[in-house]
């Protein structure tokens, strides 16, 4: 498939990167667009990583951009509709009914991606990212087009002490016929705090577009995700090499064991590599933990995928 012509600007949020939009038909919320980014100016490349991000997120992870450039890779990113630069004004923010719905923003992403670079193409997903990749990976249209898959602590399962698991079933059949009621508590704020440079962490990102409260969880939502979660249970058949990583107790938000549990099915060739210590999103550790993250991940991609 032939892309049309892909119109770039300057990115509003990111000096040094530029930005398009891709439009999509309306759905329930209205007009839909996804955002896909890039670095600017960066040399030529026959290799390309395009990154997925996780549940209220989006992308501003530049030193990760910068590493992957340093190897010799094309750097891009997706920012999802209705996350991020992708939210449009009266959306309900980082909703679904379904994971698939995402589908078509990856399929339109790795069209565009292929069309600039025709050597092999890691996709990466963070989080939700994960659990949206791993079953695009498995399924989506383009599948074939993807050489490996790099998993940054994937959301396999919801990290909720057994008694809630009953509320989380009954939110999501709620939601079926309710889809925008949402749970007034919301989102714990330890996470978020714990990576603003304004408060205890040191990055920097949107609050508005990432914020410390967060956004509303609605049932709908709840229903997609355990939907999602039983695909993954059931196993998967991605037929790519891939890297899944996680935390151990020092991630506040997804429990370790159901990624180390459940990552080992959803492929043949499946590597999982645990990092002590490490924040949710890995990338984001401290100095020592997010350089051995990147230091296995590139090795990890020159043996299945040499030059």
């Amino acid at each position: 498939m032939i892309e049309k012509q892909v119109s770039w600007a300057p990115d509003r949020l990111m000096p040094g990167y530029e930005s398009t939009t891709l439009e999509f038909p309306p759905d329930y919320d209205g007009p839909v667009v996804a955002t896909l980014v890039r670095k600017a100016g960066a040399a030529p490349q026959k290799r390309a990583v395009l990154y997925v991000h996780g549940f209220i997120d989006y992308f501003f992870q530049a030193h990760m951009a910068g590493r992957f450039a340093a190897e010799g890779w094309a750097f891009y990113a997706l920012d999802l509709r209705k996350h991020g630069r992708s939210l449009l004004p009266g959306q309900h923010p980082c909703f679904c009914k379904r994971i698939d719905e995402y589908f078509a923003d990856i399929t339109r992403a790795i069209g565009i991606v292929s069309e600039e670079h025709d050597g092999p193409l890691l996709l990466a997903g963070h989080s939700t990212g994960g659990l949206i990749t791993s079953l695009y990976a498995d399924a989506g249209e383009r599948k074939d087009r993807v050489s490996a898959l790099w998993l940054n602590s994937p959301f396999f399962e919801f990290n909720v002490p057994a008694a809630d698991r009953f509320k989380l079933g009954v939110a999501a059949a709620t939601g079926i016929f309710f889809p925008f009621l949402k749970d007034p508590k919301g989102l714990r704020r330890d996470y978020p705090v714990s990576l603003h440079k304004d408060y205890a962490g040191e990055w920097d990102f949107d609050l508005r577009l990432k914020p410390i409260d967060g956004f509303p969880v609605f049932f709908g939502w709840i229903g997609a995700i355990l939907a999602a979660h039983s695909r993954v249970h059931a196993g998967l058949s991605i037929a790519c090499p891939v890297l899944a990583m996680h935390s151990d107790k020092a991630d506040i938000v997804l429990g370790w064991r159901a990624i180390a549990k459940w990552a080992p099915g959803i492929g043949k060739d499946v590597a999982v590599q645990q990092f002590p210590g490490g924040l949710h999103d890995l990338v984001l550790s401290k100095l020592e933990i997010r350089e051995a993250v990147f230091a296995n991940l590139f090795e990890w991609l020159r043996a299945r995928l040499p030059a």
